[in-house]
């Protein structure tokens, strides 16, 4: 038979020493890395607290830069008006500087009496010319528009038509001549935007295009940039009255409200036309370049040129046939085929194609 084994009370007391030591072990380890923990965390929330700190620093630096930017461009924008009112002023008082030279100094008396009896007649007989035209209801402009040098061009745009369509180009691009600009431009607040140079020559290209349109005929004006709307709002797809002057000056002044922005979809723009019953019989395009976008806006954030020439094929594709297309072409860099794309479209549609000088109109 096997032999039984001994049963000795050292054997317990070894395992019992064992136990209790990895015990002890095990406890200060528990404690020893739980009081890392509590020390990290409290480290992490002080850095935290300091980091909040300095991003609200950082954010109250960018705005202050900001509102200082805003600041230096409303004063820019204000030297250039008080400028503007200075020269204009210097200009007047030449004028009756000039007037004076025709009276003497000494009795108040004209010394070419007799030729400015004629100047009357001549403006008397003027006069009475202008009230025939008037009556025969011929050559008659709604509304009245004095460009800044008093000049009238010979533009050999395409004025006439019963039913006259007017489509301004509102796109971020219409801010600035040079890209630069435009991104700085295009950050600003919207009363800034309003005030850039070149959206107020397209704005006052508009409103002198509205004074030479015939009183008889009939007018709607779009905006567009990424979507196309009416300059009035509710007239989308309707026929406005050049007669109603009162309309058309509220239609003008709506453009003032308007800040660009966006990219540019000329083929929404052209669809916008096709909700107006009859269709137009002449169109007047204000733009400064190739359309960045179709229907949809683009994958990218860059476009190419020859993208932009491929979505303005597409864009005349959805135009109204037999429909003159007069082209407005403002100046816009980094664009060399806008020009060729456009006068293309200006002569294949019997329309005429203009790119303005800087003080016109």
């Amino acid at each position: 038979m096997p032999r039984k084994r001994r049963f000795t009370a050292f054997n317990l007391s070894f395992l019992d020493i064992m136990s209790c030591g990895f015990g002890a072990v095990v406890l200060v380890f528990l404690i020893i890395d739980h009081a890392i923990v509590k020390e990290a965390r409290e480290q992490n929330a002080d850095l935290w607290s300091e980091a909040q700190r300095l991003d609200e620093a950082v954010r109250e630096g960018r705005l202050n830069l900001v509102q200082l930017r805003n600041t230096i461009e409303e004063v820019d924008f204000d030297l250039v008006e008080a400028q503007g009112r200075a020269r204009r002023l210097q200009e007047e008082i030449q004028k009756y500087q000039s007037r004076a030279v025709l009276f003497d100094g000494a009795t108040g008396e004209p010394k070419d009496l007799d030729a400015m009896k004629a100047q009357v007649r001549e403006l008397e007989e003027e006069v009475e010319r202008l009230r025939a035209i008037d009556e025969a209801g011929q050559g008659v402009s709604a509304r009245s528009f004095v460009g800044q040098g008093n000049r009238q061009y010979l533009t050999g745009l395409k004025l006439g038509g019963k039913r006259i369509a007017i489509l301004l180009d509102a796109s971020a691009s219409m801010l600035a001549e040079d890209v630069v600009n435009i991104i700085r431009l295009r950050n600003m607040d919207g009363k800034v935007k309003r005030r850039a140079p070149k959206w107020r020559r397209a704005v006052e290209t508009v409103s002198w295009l509205t004074a030479q349109l015939p009183a008889g005929s009939q007018y709607q004006i779009y905006t567009f940039n990424t979507d196309a709307e009416p300059a009035l709002e509710g007239t989308r797809g309707q026929w406005l009255q050049v007669a109603e002057r009162e309309q058309l000056d509220d239609a003008v002044a709506a453009l003032d409200k308007i800040s660009p922005k966006g990219g540019t979809s000329l083929e929404k723009a052209f669809l916008s036309l096709s909700g107006l019953s009859p269709r137009p019989d002449n169109l007047f395009l204000i733009t400064d370049g190739l359309p960045t976008q179709g229907i949809s806006p683009p994958r990218r954030g860059t476009i190419k040129s020859g993208a932009r020439q491929a979505l303005f094929d597409r864009a005349r594709r959805a135009l109204p046939a037999k429909m003159p297309v007069n082209v407005i072409l403002l100046p816009m860099e980094g664009d060399p085929m806008a020009a060729a794309k456009f006068w293309q479209l200006a002569q294949s549609s019997r329309g005429s194609f203009l790119t303005p000088a800087e003080d016109w109109p």
